[in-house]
């Protein structure tokens, strides 16, 4: 009898406009999200001077994270946003809110570890893991709220209990306000200190002579990494501010419409943070560049012309040779633009 609410049509406060653009956009996010992760994972993996940095252990926490939310709960999405129902039983109604905040709230937890490195990088994404599910236990277990399907919004969800309580609202305002407040002090910090460093070097630079052409690629080097700093919080709050408000202020859902784009806006972290790593940083750049050679060596790595300058007997027609030689050559590269950047990624891990 309890789970027949599960499978039975609801009455939905959504108008029907809203559910077929939710489920639109949750079908181009599986898409979009689950590849564009992939892609970053296998990036990283194949770059070994990328991958020795500490900060890119928790990216690849965040891609690893973002790549089960868009292969497992964004599908889900999909499905009960085209139905209009959850037709998915009873068990996985009450595993889908755990997925679901669960590595939303590792999303939460990785925006803000390059200033809680004090235990070593498995340690600390041991903590961060652990901690961001182990949030979800009372519901699951019925000691605070309880997991369950809101038949109104047919959505599996945090619901009070028998005796009314519900740690959703707790769990939304500490989850967001938190880390929103560490960001904005770490960043502020950041951006104070590289602002005195560059202050600092401006005097230096007048006192030695040195030419003014080196500030200049200072500051714009300083430039890049205030707007880097400054597009990753925007979208962080892009991203997690509708949603928090709605779940906060509007529980009774009086306003259907603004509940379903608070979804929409939540969905997109998981698909928006590749983008952001390639547009910011130059060195995963050369990452993606490099996975992309790989996966059409048969284009770049073969010439059917032999070079005229090179004896026909030292030309290499295995495919094979010629993609260790790039290879070889990319990691060359890898490593050349870390270096140039080591300063940056110092100054981020402050």
């Amino acid at each position: 009898k309890y789970s027949s609410k599960y499978f039975k049509m609801a009455t939905t406060i959504y108008p029907e406009y809203a559910t077929i653009f939710a489920a639109v956009c949750a079908s181009i996010f599986t898409v979009i999200g689950i590849l564009g992760n992939l892609i970053t994972i296998l990036a990283l993996l194949r770059c070994p001077k990328l991958r020795s940095h500490a900060t890119t252990a928790f990216v690849l926490s965040l891609c690893i994270s973002d790549l089960l939310f868009c292969s497992m709960s964004l599908p889900l999405q999909a499905i009960r946003y085209t139905w209009q129902k959850w037709t998915l039983g009873e068990t996985l109604c009450h595993v889908f809110p755990v997925i679901l905040y669960g590595n939303v709230a590792v999303s939460l937890l990785s925006m803000i570890h390059p200033y809680c490195l004090q235990f070593g990088v498995c340690i600390n994404l041991s903590i961060m893991w652990v901690v961001a599910f182990s949030l979800l236990i009372p519901p699951p277990l019925g000691v605070w709220g309880q997991m369950g399907l809101d038949e109104l919004t047919f959505s599996c969800t945090i619901l009070p209990d028998d005796a009314g309580r519900s740690p959703k609202k707790v769990l939304f305002l500490v989850g967001f306000l938190i880390p929103c407040i560490v960001i904005i002090i770490s960043y502020t910090c950041i951006y104070c200190t590289v602002r005195r460093q560059r202050m600092r070097m401006r005097s230096h630079s007048g006192l030695q002579g040195i030419p003014k052409g080196s500030n200049s690629n200072r500051e714009r080097e300083d430039s890049r990494l205030t707007t880097m700093m400054l597009t990753i919080f925007c979208c962080y709050l892009l991203c997690f501010l509708p949603l928090m408000l709605v779940n906060v202020f509007d529980n009774d859902v009086e306003y259907p419409v603004a509940h379903v784009l608070a979804s929409v806006m939540c969905w997109a972290s998981g698909v928006i943070n590749p983008f952001i790593y390639a547009a910011s940083n130059r060195n995963y750049r050369v990452a993606y560049t490099k996975l992309f050679r790989r996966l059409i060596f048969w284009n770049n790595y073969v010439s059917p012309v032999p070079s005229k300058s090179m004896a026909p007997s030292r030309i290499s027609k295995d495919p094979s040779v010629q993609i260790q030689k790039e290879a070889g050559q990319e990691d060359a590269n890898c490593e050349i633009d870390i270096e140039a950047n080591k300063n940056k990624d110092t100054i981020i891990q402050l």
